[in-house]
């Protein structure tokens, strides 16, 4: 792995197994569009919700980055598990960079600030900028917490691994069509509607709180990514694992925490406490390091 620096994302070069990873994916989700099965489209969308929500939204963002609330380790595990089966990286590298994010947003440091351009902000730091890749020293730095766990360790080794089973099983028992639609195109778009959050929602929206970054609240983006783009709500309070604050906000992931709690799988919830007062969001490196020393 190469060593990266933080302060300059853009010096890295081109990311060349990134690069033809995302080459060789857009090009089967294409051919998806080609081969439409009503089963592979309900297959699709299952695994979205699993992946998307309940690993993205849910288990690597609110959970793991945040900490915006606890649950026993076997869920926060299994969450985990759900999340690489997005294809976006290993917890630990996707963690390390979203703590660098809101510490260092839309300012230098910022992994994938639109500030840099809007393509730079969607998808052209992963092919020439951090990519997620970083050294050690930088993982220990930013998700000390995940790095002392031994099965996220483990899970950020092999996180590509899920996919690869699943994608194999889908093969045998669904044929091409299977594969292209759950795991091509799913993982495809999925992985533009993350990206709509790193760059639309810092660039169009609304803005209930006067944060120290560009961030908006998106609604379409919330909806294409379960409530991950109300994204001003969550800059101004990243701890909170609400991030639709308004009765209008459709925040999917919220709803499915709740449910956790109902259940008893959730506890210790942090939430907004004056969703209707401007503020000024606090120092983002004084939430990274106080989510990280929860975990």
């Amino acid at each position: 792995m190469r060593k990266q620096d933080i302060k300059n994302p853009k010096g890295a070069g081109i990311n060349w197994n990134t690069t033809i990873f995302l080459v060789i994916f857009h090009l089967g989700a294409i051919a998806g569009l080609f081969t439409f099965s009503w089963s592979g489209l309900i297959v699709a969308l299952a695994l979205w919700w699993v992946s998307g929500s309940l690993g993205i939204g849910i288990g690597f963002h609110r959970l793991l980055t945040h900490r915006g609330f606890k649950t026993p380790k076997f869920v926060e595990y299994f969450l985990t598990f759900c999340g690489t089966l997005a294809m976006q990286g290993g917890p630990i590298y996707w963690i390390t960079t979203h703590r660098l994010h809101h510490k260092f947003t839309d300012e230098p440091g910022d992994p994938h600030s639109p500030r840099d351009g809007a393509y730079w902000s969607h998808m052209g730091w992963m092919v020439t900028g951090t990519a997620q890749q970083y050294d050690e020293e930088t993982q220990r730095r930013y998700a000390p917490d995940l790095m002392n766990d031994r099965i996220h360790a483990f899970m950020n080794k092999v996180w590509w691994v899920p996919i690869v089973i699943s994608g194999f099983v889908l093969l045998a028992f669904g044929g091409w069509s299977m594969l292209l639609w759950c795991v091509f195109l799913r993982v495809t778009a999925q992985l533009h509607f993350t990206w709509l959050v790193n760059s639309a929602t810092h660039m169009w929206g609304s803005r209930r709180y006067e944060t120290h970054d560009d961030s908006t609240n998106n609604w379409w983006v919330a909806l294409l990514t379960f409530g991950e783009g109300w994204h001003n709500n969550h800059h101004a309070h990243p701890r909170a694992a609400r991030h639709g604050v308004a009765w209008y906000e459709v925040d999917t992931n919220w709803w499915t925490i709740r449910t956790m709690q109902t259940l008893g799988l959730a506890k210790s919830i942090k939430l907004i406490k004056a969703p209707k007062r401007q503020v000024v969001a606090r120092p983002a490196a004084t939430e990274f390091k106080e989510a990280a020393a929860m975990g």
